[in-house]
């Protein structure tokens, strides 16, 4: 799989310049409050700033994250109203469905159906936080025939998966109620949301609450640490308005576990690190980076791949926790 197969460069391009525009005008005059580390609460040390967003990253479990943070509110605005958003569930989606859907989408529906079924999860009913534009849920639908429930506050998101027959719940996770819930066992899947969030220690919090002991939550996030990130740093595409949070392998489990959930399994299963760094030679700083993407061959970028892979260093990170059966959550 190559980037430009689901994210082509003149429509992603597009988004991050609207992006941009919205960042002045719906954060400008945010009143900020400084935030902890959103894994383990210490004291982040500034790292960058882009957008009008300051970066810090945590000097004990090296989470990037933005910090002055803008209100909830404000976001909630801009996913509600912002020309970026609307790009981006409208124009982006529309041209990037075929290929998403082959390359993502079904990928995803294979993955996710396979891991509940091996934590004894696959007869639960399963709910997609954040559905987007409903291609997972079809997918899913169509490998399992088992029914999904989006939970997605985006009001055209939402239209669009009704219009497609999909059970939908119009609402931010933290606004649902254990009433509009599919009654019995339930697992969670929620896929790049995590870097969204405006506060991740409320949102694990809540979803606990709806939970019943045994039931599962998995989702993929970006992981600060991946090699694509960690070498492009503020020039990455992944730093952007939308992205707060950037945890990693060792500081998602200190956040999840926080929240009462036991972890199940941490990976890195990314395919696009390399490809993402080849495409942006420009802003490689790093000679050894510089150098290889001008001189590797395609062999050798798969080997690398496979290498980060393994050893956990992708930016795309996957996770499945579980409330405990015998636990309850003290916080």
């Amino acid at each position: 799989m190559k980037e430009e197969e689901i994210r082509p460069r003149k429509v992603f391009d597009e988004y991050l310049r609207l992006a941009a525009l919205d960042a002045d005008k719906y954060f400008n005059k945010s009143q900020c409050q400084l935030v902890p580390c959103p894994a383990c609460g210490t004291q982040g040390n500034y790292s960058f700033s882009k957008h009008g967003f300051s970066y810090e990253e945590c000097p004990e479990c090296q989470t990037l994250f933005v910090s002055p943070r803008p209100p909830a509110q404000d976001f909630c605005r801009y996913y509600q109203e912002s020309d970026s958003a609307r790009f981006f569930a409208t124009t982006f989606y529309r041209e990037t469905a075929g290929a998403r859907r082959e390359k993502l989408w079904l990928p995803k529906a294979r993955m996710v159906s396979e891991s509940l079924r091996q934590y004894g999860a696959h007869q639960h009913s399963l709910l997609d936080i954040g559905g987007g534009y409903g291609i997972f849920a079809e997918e899913y639908e169509r490998l399992t025939s088992e029914k999904v429930t989006i939970i997605e506050p985006g009001p055209e998101l939402a239209r669009i998966c009704r219009q497609k027959g999909l059970a939908v719940i119009e609402a931010f996770l933290e606004n649902v109620t254990v009433e509009q819930l599919p009654v019995g066992p339930k697992a969670f899947v929620s896929f790049e949301l995590f870097e969204h969030l405006h506060d991740a220690g409320v949102f694990l919090r809540h979803l606990y609450s709806l939970m019943r002991p045994g039931d599962v939550f998995l989702f993929t996030t970006l992981s600060g640490m991946g090699v694509d990130i960690q070498v492009l740093w503020d020039e990455s595409n992944s730093i952007s308005l939308q992205h707060l949070n950037f945890f990693n392998p060792k500081s998602i489990r200190l956040l999840i576990e926080c929240a009462g959930f036991q972890v199940l399994n941490v990976a890195t299963p990314g395919k696009l690190d390399i490809d993402i760094l080849c495409n942006n030679q420009s802003h490689i700083k790093d000679r050894f980076w510089r150098n290889f993407a001008v001189r590797s061959s395609q062999e050798e970028r798969r080997e690398w791949q496979d290498f980060i892979v393994a050893h956990d260093l992708s930016s795309h990170m996957s996770v499945v926790c579980q409330r405990p059966w015998c636990h309850e959550n003290s916080n």
